[in-house]
């Protein structure tokens, strides 16, 4: 099983939250990622995910 890691690791290697972790894995944004019952297993040589989350705001339909 050296070729996956949990969350956790991948928590600690990515400096990610475990929550986040989980929510990119439920979203397919992590390729590769695995489901075991309610394990999840990462390929050990992924990169750490682009961050695509809006926070400048932007994003909000303003009315003129």
């Amino acid at each position: 099983m050296n070729d996956y890691m949990t969350i956790k690791e991948a928590s600690e290697k990515w400096n990610l939250g475990i929550r986040r972790i989980n929510t990119l894995c439920n979203e397919g944004r992590i390729p590769g990622c695995i489901k075991f019952g309610s394990v999840w297993a990462i390929p050990a040589e992924t990169d750490k995910p682009e961050d695509k989350r809006i926070k400048s705001g932007k994003y909000m339909k303003r009315d003129e």
